[in-house]
């Protein structure tokens, strides 16, 4: 390990030549991508408008369809040079999967043909005992299947088409991210519609739209090679802090690294091929983090662009001697990464409906979604906040530029007195004097009071960013269908009571659309101020007005994630038919289950790191200063204590952090040992967080001591400064 690192050492001063130079040409955007468009030409009319309805609708496509549709697929993909096809889903594991079959098959003569037909094309059924299942199946009940999203265009990725597919159980139960994201999609949908319906009877369609902000760390391959941490848990579980970090805020949009250009323009490239709409890249705030971003996509695109990115970086990173960091907190003392979910509303008519409008009715159509989204997020906080944690996230959540891990929005001083001006109207029926005023003096001022009102908190987890909700506690790793499928159902709930109250106010008080409409805005913000509160206040009185206002502040995966399984949770995913009782345990269990499986392996693996790399290399250093010492008693005789006291000082210290070293790793062990035997998942995780996790701290304490101390030249592992200082 320690002539790997200095190889990987020397070698780094001439990697940038060997690096392949990035594409000259840049293809045509989705030039790999059969969108509707394509699909038309191989159609005719009558079979196009039919496959259109049924997406529409979401009703099933029938066969027949299928195999003209299959067909053109099959004939544009070989064109393409693609020679397999492949279901690609995105199971609850986290990463996206596939399946790949050829073309290629035999008829009856025995002689080669390509097959690919409509049966193919609408479902697969891969081996599935392996993914995450919880209580929906048995390990031994491998049948699992995976059909065909069209509301989502096939692929070609690497000389395969790919489909991008839902999964699921035999018995039609979601055991992937995407069945349960369309559902709420749809739900929010006719909530909505609904909704627009006050102000605009056109609107026959509400898309949430979603554009994710991607947080990553990019560090050159061959050293990462000496660190079995970041290889097997995406991490530094040992490092001390070099003697500069991002103090000086030099690496925030600073110039790029000629090697990382070169890796962002293929990225580009490829992305371009795929349809995948990157439109900004950048530095980011630590030195080797950077960010890249797209165009905002209805948000079920969005998600499968994002995990689709997401393995796009890790092979181009390959290619050009790298890894990517996706962990939210590779490196400790410094900004870890999240993954930023801008969220919004976009009708059919190309309305944003968080975006004010021109006109009083727009505004006050904006003041409808905009409160009733902050309503949902304030009624179901804890189960928002537990639908971004895991075991990485926690490490990064409160601390640097990071969100709380107490729900708070922000969204300015001025838009908090337009709140606050209509909380006080009067209740019941309004005048037209009371009307007019509100209208003009009110709310059409809203669109003056945004353009000089920006975002100034960072770390507000859920903030009003002018015309969309930026949801920050995502972590980079995650897969932003997980968090989105929560807010596009809790948004739906809310909405359609917000609609029934209105309704209720209109058929049985005989008021007027407008004065009902106020009257449950102002009801509304009556209930939600308590989420309205200085998140830049000191932790301390942070915590305390959460506390008083109601607010949770659960900091750990284990503590959080219990609001899944809440009475009020089952009900919301239940009766908008998102989750089953069911569905919803089982990802309960799949998440308590990752966290323990995370904590388990950095305990592993800080322990073979410290017993057979650190303290072997500690001891070593430990005989070259005995020798020393031997030395000096030789030249100085009795007095040598005298010129070697400093010498002996430091065998004493390595000898005590080796023994702390040694004590910790044998307790850790133990209190593993004790949280395996335990049965029920959430008591298992909560041992592992609470027994086994501080020993990660306590023994890398005493590592990163040594790593200060032992001749350098010994070291077996790539230091923080030469990880995060490449150029």
């Amino acid at each position: 390990m320690q002539t790997l690192r200095k190889e990987s050492l020397l070698k780094l001063s001439t990697a940038s030549s060997k690096i392949p130079k990035s594409s000259t040409r840049t293809p045509d955007f989705a030039a790999n991508v059969f969108h509707t468009s394509k699909l038309k030409q191989f159609l005719n009319e009558r079979a196009y408008k039919q496959m259109q309805q049924s997406i529409d609708k979401k009703t099933p496509i029938n066969m027949m369809l299928a195999d003209q549709i299959a067909s053109a697929m099959k004939a544009w993909a070989i064109s393409k040079g693609a020679t397999h096809y492949t279901h690609w889903f995105q199971p609850i594991s986290g990463a996206t999967a596939e399946k790949h079959d050829s073309f290629f098959n035999l008829d009856k003569k025995g002689l080669q043909i390509e097959k690919f037909e409509g049966e193919q094309l609408v479902q697969q059924m891969p081996h599935a005992a392996s993914f995450p299942g919880g209580s929906i199946r048995n390990t031994f009940e491998a049948r699992g299947f995976t059909t065909w999203d069209p509301t989502s265009p096939v692929f070609i990725y690497e000389e395969t088409l790919c489909i991008p597919s839902l999964f699921i159980s035999y018995t039609g139960e979601a055991l992937d991210y995407k069945a349960p994201l369309l559902k709420s999609l749809q739900k929010l949908n006719d909530a909505a519609t609904e909704v627009c319906h006050y102000f605009d009877k056109t609107v026959a369609k509400v898309n949430a739209t979603l554009g994710w902000e991607q947080e990553y760390f990019l560090i050159d391959s061959s050293l990462a090679a000496t660190r079995p941490d970041i290889m097997l848990t995406g991490r530094t579980l040992l490092g001390h802090a070099p003697s500069k970090e991002q103090e000086l805020n030099d690496h925030f949009f600073g110039s790029i690294p000629d090697r990382v250009t070169r890796f962002l323009k293929d990225l580009e490239s490829q992305s371009t091929a795929l349809g995948i709409p990157v439109k900004t890249y950048h530095n980011e705030v630590a030195p080797s983090q950077y960010e890249i971003a797209p165009v905002f996509e209805i948000a079920n695109l969005a998600v499968d662009h994002n995990a689709l990115l997401m393995d796009l970086m890790n092979k181009m990173a390959t290619k050009h001697n790298f890894i990517v960091l996706f962990h939210e907190k590779p490196f400790e003392k410094i900004n870890g990464s999240g993954k930023h979910t801008n969220w919004s509303l976009v009708t059919n008519t190309g309305v944003n409906l968080l975006s004010p409008g021109k006109t009083p009715m727009s505004n006050l159509q904006f003041l409808s979604f905009f409160v009733n989204t902050i309503a949902a997020a304030f009624k179901h906080e804890a189960l928002l906040r537990a639908s971004s944690v895991s075991a990485s996230n926690d490490l990064r959540i409160g601390l640097n530029e990071a969100p709380s891990a107490i729900l708070s929005i922000f969204i300015g001083k001025h838009l908090m007195q337009v709140l606050e001006e209509l909380e006080n109207v009067s209740k019941g029926k309004l005048s037209p004097e009371e009307k007019t005023d509100i209208k003009l003096n009110v709310i059409g001022k809203i669109p003056e009071i945004l353009l000089d009102n920006t975002d100034k908190n960072r770390t507000s987890p859920f903030a009003f960013t002018g015309n969309k909700f930026e949801f920050r506690t995502v972590g980079s790793k995650a897969n932003c269908a997980k968090s989105t499928t929560v807010l596009n159902t809790i948004v739906a709930e809310q909405l359609l009571a917000f609609r029934d109250a209105v309704d209720g106010l209109v058929n049985k008080k005989n008021m007027k659309k407008d004065d009902a409409i106020f009257n449950t805005l102002r009801e509304t913000i009556t209930s939600i101020k308590d989420i309205f509160y200085a998140a830049e206040n000191e932790k301390e009185k942070t915590e305390s007005l959460a506390k008083k206002k109601g607010l949770s502040n659960n900091k750990t995966t284990p503590e959080a994630l219990p609001a899944y399984i809440a009475d009020s949770s089952i009900k919301l995913f239940e009766n908008l038919d998102i989750f089953s009782k069911n569905e919803l345990h089982t990802r309960y269990r799949i998440d308590l289950d990752e966290y323990t499986s995370c904590i388990q392996i950095e305990s592993r693996t800080l322990g073979d790191l410290a017993q057979n790399h650190i303290i072997p290399t500690a001891i070593k250093y430990q005989n070259v200063l005995i020798e020393n010492v031997k030395g000096l008693k030789e030249i100085y005789g009795a007095v040598y204590k005298e010129h070697a006291r400093e010498q002996i000082l430091i065998l004493e210290r390595i000898s005590n952090h080796i023994a702390e070293i040694n004590s910790g790793i044998f307790a850790m062990v133990e209190a593993r040992k004790k949280a395996n035997v335990i049965q029920d998942a959430h008591k298992k995780a909560l041992a592992y967080c609470e027994t086994i996790l501080p020993f990660l701290s306590t023994i890398r304490y005493h590592c990163d001591k040594l790593e200060l101390t032992v001749d350098d030249e010994i070291w077996p592992l790539a230091k923080y400064r030469e990880l995060l200082f490449i150029r």
